[in-house]
């Protein structure tokens, strides 16, 4: 049976069978951040070389593929490339949600720690020494260069003993030896290698298209059980790794476990568009001043902001510069880093005005 009552922390929660909980002011942001991704989804869809008024795009839409030039816009062009944006938002931005209640540091996000930063490594070795490197292998290089990384923090800083300081300036480390051999692969590569390497580690929805979102869908699906199952257990990292284990959580096992579910998660949109930088920061920062929840309501809201972020940096992009292409991980830095001081700043006045 299905009631609506008040919860521990006394405000209104939606008790379901099978003891699960949704309070309903997550449940009013949740709403608000899937109108509002409908509604940027729209527009996305009307701006570019050709803009396209709303009748347009529901001919467009429902003509099908082929056909007219605004069928192709938008079936060939910019819904792949919105789709693919909302997919490795939403990775991306869960994957920073984990890291950061796993190391109980609001900086932690999968470039930091060197998850990305390690798939990257491993793609451009493998593009530059083996040219004919078969593309289907790529994401399981970028997963091999991931989880490469995600074992040398865990043999680094340990299993269990690890506080969160530790783990992300080791990150930070192996994240900064690796970024200078990206460097120099960039610097003694030929001309037009090195153009088209610095544009995907840029991040990049250009080479968006329906086989690449089928690629890429069965990792973003395995998103859904990763936060199912390890969200209440990142719950209790949220106490700390003391707390956590008082209430019974086998860190020693289930810390690996959720820094695996990262590097999957990182290392497919690694492979996908490229790194996102500062993505896997802001989102659950804006999420959780949109509505601070935590353990599942807190990687759905962080993931959802995540998705939203990319496709409005997109599409402002596109809109407002027209002609010229911008890669998505620029345009999310140009545009979601000031709504991301704007919300802190807010954050900082609502505190001070609370004491």
């Amino acid at each position: 049976m299905t009631v609506i009552a008040q919860g521990l922390d006394r405000r209104l929660a939606l008790f379901l069978p099978g003891g699960l909980k949704i309070r309903l002011v997550d449940l009013s942001a949740f709403c608000g951040l899937l109108l509002a991704t409908l509604v940027t989804l729209a527009f996305s869809l009307s701006v570019g070389t050709t803009d396209l008024g709303p009748l347009a795009i529901v001919r467009a839409l429902v003509s099908g593929p082929g056909g007219s030039d605004a069928a192709f816009a938008i079936w060939d062009v910019r819904l792949p490339r919105i789709l693919m944006g909302l997919m490795v938002g939403w990775c991306i931005a869960l994957t920073g949600a984990m890291l950061q209640s796993l190391s109980q540091n609001p900086l932690a996000d999968p470039g930091l720690l060197g998850l990305s930063q390690g798939s990257l490594t491993t793609i451009m070795i493998a593009l530059v020494f083996f040219p004919v490197f078969p593309q289907a292998v790529l994401p399981l290089a970028a997963l091999a260069g991931g989880l490469a990384v995600g074992c040398l923090l865990i043999a680094l800083v340990g299993r269990s003993n690890a506080n969160g300081m530790s783990i992300l300036l080791m990150g930070i480390a192996i994240e900064t030896s690796l970024s200078s051999i990206t460097t120099i692969l960039v610097l003694y590569t030929p001309p037009e290698v090195s153009q088209a390497l610095g544009d995907w580690m840029a991040g990049s929805l250009f080479r968006s298209s329906w086989s690449a979102l089928a690629a890429f869908m069965p990792w973003c699906v395995v998103s859904l059980p990763i936060i199912l199952f390890l969200g209440r257990r990142l719950r209790s990292y949220d106490l700390g790794d003391q707390m956590a284990m008082a209430l019974g959580e086998p860190v020693r096992y289930s810390k690996p476990l959720i820094l695996l579910a990262a590097v999957l998660l990182t290392s497919a949109s690694v492979t996908a568009v490229g790194p996102l930088v500062f993505l896997g920061i802001m989102a659950p920062h804006i999420a959780n001043f949109i509505a601070p929840a935590s353990g599942r309501a807190r990687l759905v809201l962080s993931a959802m902001v995540g998705g939203l972020l990319v496709i409005a940096a997109d599409a402002l992009t596109r809109a407002l510069i027209g002609e010229i292409a911008m890669p998505t991980g620029l345009s999310i830095v140009l545009i979601g880093v000031p709504v991301f001081i704007v919300t802190l700043r807010l954050r900082a006045l609502a505190r001070r005005a609370t004491h």
